[in-house]
């Protein structure tokens, strides 16, 4: 018999999650699964070495029947049918209920980019979802405030596992840690899949950082066996797949085929996406550099590329495509900004519901009204836009790479925005905090992977600013970097939380060697 261990809480209420059965079905996945996992992350560093060696991505050939095959994904359940406005956050009690309560038509319970995986974090958002499945989440905050569900149709429960690059190691097998991934979805199916379905719904996941078909088929194949071992119903479990690396753009069919029959869709995720496209492309010179991540805008040609043919596949196959994060945090004190922000976020969401999109995401519940109109003015009275199939969409594998036709330019004020972001976002993600709202935005890991990684492709390719005509150096960014830590410090930020950012931060954008996640190097940085 295998030595399981597993770390003691200090969470009121952990006993409802820490459960001996709940660890044993944990276990029994991991045991199947863990090895079919690490198999897939070596195979994305195979690829990744021959794309490092000349290589390219392209439509794969061995999947064409597939492509060329006539085939729909599972019809949808009643309440994945209109996903119009999606609201996305962690899974700490006060953020989850108010946005259930937001009027938003599904909640995306983030376990992943939006929150630091302390061993707190990871057994409180169970207890989270064990709350909003049973309609029971309550919350008081320290100066007495109560917060409670609604009375009638809440936003529906959509779950977001860590990626598959990341292991839990509060739970270990024979010393080894669980996949992160199958402890959050093994946790949340074993106390609540039952319990959702007797409430009318059901075990309903986002599925993230996936790169291949094979990587879905490594999902699919783990649903079927937690479905046969809880006695529940092949297919109950539904997913929604963020496109959200390159690799996986190229695959969009296969995905969609691989879990056709707990398939409901995928996401355009756009800033990941980003982040992906540098990582994969980072040793290919200067035709994979992109402009400053605040003027890289959906209407550039590589990302009209991805979000066309992510509407035109889901809709050919019956599956929803879902849009992008509107990530304004609205100001309580400027009404100016806000103004110019809904504006901009209310086109975006123009774009995405004219391009077809059948709904889109949003990181906070005063946004909910701006994209719940856009969509209503385009759906009306219908749910979704399955019907809009988008024939004329006709995208190669150039348009999808097409990272030099995007408009911009890469300056120094973009250099020293990233910095700020990355030091605030990271001193916060090592105390404990996973979603930022840092200049009226909204930040979680995935934007400051973009950052981190413009930076270390900026000084391999020794880029010329174009407002300064200063060359991108190591030396330049420990100097900036070290002049936005003072200036936090002296605005008011904790000097031994910025020290970390800082060292952070220097290890993931300057070392010679690049980091495939900064997450990992900074789980090294936390103790619990």
């Amino acid at each position: 018999m295998p030595t399981i261990r597993v770390a003691p809480s200090s969470i009121a209420g952990n006993e409802k999650v820490l459960t001996k059965e709940a660890i044993d079905f944990v276990v029994h996945l991991d045991q199947l699964f863990h090895a079919r996992r690490d198999e897939r992350l070596v195979a994305r560093k195979t690829q990744r070495e021959i794309i490092a060696n000349g290589g390219t991505l392209d439509f794969l050939p061995s999947t064409k029947a597939i492509r060329d095959g006539q085939w729909k994904v599972a019809q949808a359940p009643a309440d994945l049918l209109d996903r119009r406005v999606e609201i996305t956050g962690p899974t700490d009690p006060k953020m989850a209920i108010n946005a259930l309560n937001s009027g938003a038509k599904v909640w995306l319970a983030d376990l992943e980019d939006s929150n630091t995986p302390h061993w707190s974090n990871v057994v409180e958002g169970q207890l989270t979802l064990q709350g909003v499945a049973r309609r029971n989440l309550t919350f008081t905050s320290p100066e007495g405030k109560s917060y409670k569900l609604k009375e009638g149709p809440l936003a529906t429960l959509i779950v977001r596992p860590r990626g598959w690059h990341l292991l839990e190691r509060h739970v270990t097998i024979d010393g080894k840690p669980v996949v992160g991934a199958i402890f959050d979805a093994g946790m949340h199916l074993f106390h609540n899949a039952k319990e959702l379905i007797a409430q009318g719904t059901g075990p309903y996941f986002y599925l993230a950082k996936n790169e291949n078909h094979l990587e879905a088929r490594l999902w699919n194949e783990i649903f079927v066996e937690a479905q046969r071992v809880l006695g529940i119903a092949q297919g109950t479990i539904r997913a929604t797949v963020l496109i959200e690396t390159i690799p996986a753009a190229f695959e969009m069919e296969e995905i969609l085929y691989e879990l056709k029959d707990h398939m409901s869709g995928l996401n355009a995720g756009r800033w990941d996406y980003l982040f992906s496209m540098i990582k994969v492309f980072r040793d290919r010179g200067t035709e994979f550099l992109l402009p400053d991540r605040g003027q890289v805008a959906m209407t550039a040609p590589m990302m009209r590329a991805y979000t066309d043919l992510l509407v035109q596949t889901c809709h050919k196959r019956g599956a929803f495509a879902i849009g992008g994060m509107a990530a304004f945090v609205p100001s309580r004190k400027d009404e100016n900004i806000n103004k110019v922000a809904f504006e901009k976020v209310r086109a975006d969401k123009v774009r995405e519901a004219g391009d077809g999109f059948d709904g889109s995401w949003v990181a906070h519940p005063d946004l909910v009204v701006v994209c719940k109109e856009v969509f209503d003015g385009v759906l009306g009275d219908k749910p979704n836009q399955l019907h809009k199939q988008r024939p004329e969409i006709c995208v190669k594998a150039s348009d999808l790479l097409a990272v030099s036709q995007t408009p911009g330019e890469i300056t120094q004020e973009g250099l020293r925005l990233n910095i700020d972001v990355s030091l605030q976002y990271l001193a916060a993600w090592l105390a404990g905090n996973g979603a930022v709202a840092i200049h009226n935005l909204m930040e979680d890991a995935a934007t400051v992977e973009i950052s981190r990684s413009q930076i270390w492709q900026q000084v391999k390719n020794k880029v010329v600013y174009a407002d300064t005509s200063q060359r991108a150096t190591i030396e330049l960014v420990r100097e900036i970097v070290a002049q936005e830590s003072e200036r936090l410090i002296a605005s008011g930020w904790d000097s031994a939380k910025i020290a970390q950012a800082r060292e952070l931060f220097e290890r993931v954008s300057l070392a010679d060697e690049y980091a495939d996640f900064l997450t990992l190097p900074a789980l090294e940085m936390i103790d619990s």
